[in-house]
């Protein structure tokens, strides 16, 4: 329970009406949530407008309001308190109102198109082996030291991800490490974050369904380094042609790049890679890994980079990095004897896809054919599907085009459009089947036992969304299958 007026500490106030000495015991913005004693956030969102919410929230128990627009009925029990925008007012009051956890814990950031995943989970899991009680936020789940919560967003809502922090502080916990969307940051939803520190993966066409343009794409990205305070850090990946962007107008004191070219501030090289993995030298120190690939090689320098940035010995980063292994959906390996190696990746852009199938076919040195299954979501950026279905048809022996999430759209017309731009010769390579688990029994029977099969765009996922709903899916899970039965 906080009083109104302490939370609403750092708020840019335009107007308040009624008193704001009221015991606050809960926050929402959504009116179906609304508890006793709440405030409630009139948000202007991007389907919904939470204005036409404030009567049912104060029925529902909220006894003030923080809106963008005064009702035209005001209630006299009700304190009602106008800003200029409720949305990227929320996180500082929730911040006020758990009492500004992350300024408690280590918060690291990491934003880019592709990586966010791999490098937080990454360090997730080299901070707890190396005996740190550790929370992650992540497209794929949450945790909270060993408790694990499921994620319905890259990155959490602002009173979520307060809430959150606050519980992270309760147990104990020194470091967090959390992805950080593009979305996110453009709804202000790490608004009130104290970050420790900031990551940038890089940079590639995605979600212009959202941001209409890359250049919007981009200065969405630049927001969390631009709010940086001046005692944070700042990684970015040197090897990407918009990382000085990102750190255009960071005031971290600390500002570092790493890469594999050679003359970034963490330097990282390639000795050997593999479909077993990499033998990879950072900064003149070789550790072998399980990761496989150079985008892997490039993750890895990143979480080195950030774990001694976070003053961590740097032989211990080191030996502790090569125990780690890839998150699930994420250039996950299944593989049995006598069978085809299967990778199992989230790869659901363009650039993602060409690296993960150039891996592969650095990886496995003319040794077996490469098979990919592959679609494209549905009510998503819509240009991306005739380049993904091009760079598929370029790198495979034998592409399988099939669905992902169609969501509200029909599964062909999205296949349609990843054939679209197809020469003949290309076309020839390609099958389309619309049944994402017979698409993928069809690449084990396409494949031999050396052949590779990647079957991207879903990752972790268990699930695809057709026509508003979540069916139950999993890639991982009808590869086993298909593994099992292979040869049979």
């Amino acid at each position: 329970m906080k009083i109104l007026r302490d939370i609403l500490f750092r708020v840019s106030i335009v107007e308040v009406v009624g008193s704001t000495n009221l015991a606050i015991e809960g926050l929402s913005a959504d009116s179906r949530r609304v508890g006793k004693n709440s405030l409630f956030f009139a948000c202007r969102g991007t389907q919904v407008d939470g204005h036409a919410y404030i009567s049912l929230a104060i029925e529902l128990g909220a006894i003030a309001v923080l809106c963008d627009d005064l009702p035209e009925q005001l209630l006299p029990h009700i304190t009602y308190v106008r800003v200029a925008n409720s949305a990227a007012t929320m996180g500082w009051v929730a911040a006020n109102f758990h009492g500004n956890p992350s300024s408690k814990l280590k918060v690291v950031g990491v934003t880019g198109t592709n990586g966010k995943t791999s490098v937080a989970t990454g360090l997730y899991d080299l901070f707890s082996k190396m005996g740190f009680a550790c929370g992650l936020l992540s497209t794929v789940e949450n945790r909270i030291g060993a408790e694990v919560v499921p994620a319905t967003h890259t990155t959490p809502d602002a009173i979520s991800l307060q809430a959150f922090f606050q519980s992270m502080v309760d147990k104990g916990i020194g470091y967090c490490f959390m992805e950080v969307s593009s979305h996110a940051l453009d709804q202000h939803r790490t608004t009130g974050v104290e970050f420790a520190g900031a990551i940038f993966t890089n940079i590639t066409q995605d979600h212009l369904d959202y941001h209409k343009t890359f250049a919007r794409y981009i200065e969405a990205k630049k927001k969390l380094f631009d709010a940086l305070p001046s005692q944070a850090w700042a990684l970015v990946n040197g090897d990407d042609r918009n990382a000085k962007v990102m750190l255009q107008n960071c005031k971290a004191s600390f500002q570092y790049t790493y890469g594999l070219r050679g003359d970034e501030d963490i330097k990282g090289k390639i000795v050997e890679n593999s479909l077993d993995g990499l033998l990879l030298q950072i900064q003149q120190k070789e550790i072998s890994t399980p990761f496989v690939g150079k985008f892997n090689a490039s993750n890895l320098l990143a979480m080195y980079g950030a774990a001694v940035l976070l003053k961590q010995n740097s032989d211990s980063v080191l030996t502790h990095l090569s125990m780690i292994g890839p998150p699930a959906g994420r250039f996950q390996r299944l593989s049995k004897p006598g069978c085809p190696t299967v990778f199992v990746d989230y790869a659901h852009t363009p650039d993602a896809l060409e690296k993960v199938l150039m891996t592969l076919k650095e990886s496995t040195q003319g040794q077996g054919h490469i098979i990919t299954v592959v679609g494209c979501g549905g009510n998503r950026d819509a240009t991306k599907r005739p380049i993904m279905g091009k760079i598929s048809a370029q790198y495979s022996w034998k592409s399988i085009f099939t669905s992902d999430n169609p969501r509200n759209e029909d599964p062909s017309a999205i296949i349609k459009a990843m054939q679209s731009e197809l020469s003949l010769e290309e076309k020839v390579s390609v099958l389309t089947i619309e049944s994402r688990s017979e698409a993928i029994k069809a690449a084990f029977k396409l494949a031999m036992p050396y052949d590779v099969i990647l079957i991207a765009g879903k990752g972790h996922e268990n699930y695809q969304e057709i026509q508003g709903q979540k069916q139950p899916f999993d890639d991982a899970t009808e590869a086993r299958n298909d593994l099992n039965e292979y040869n049979s």
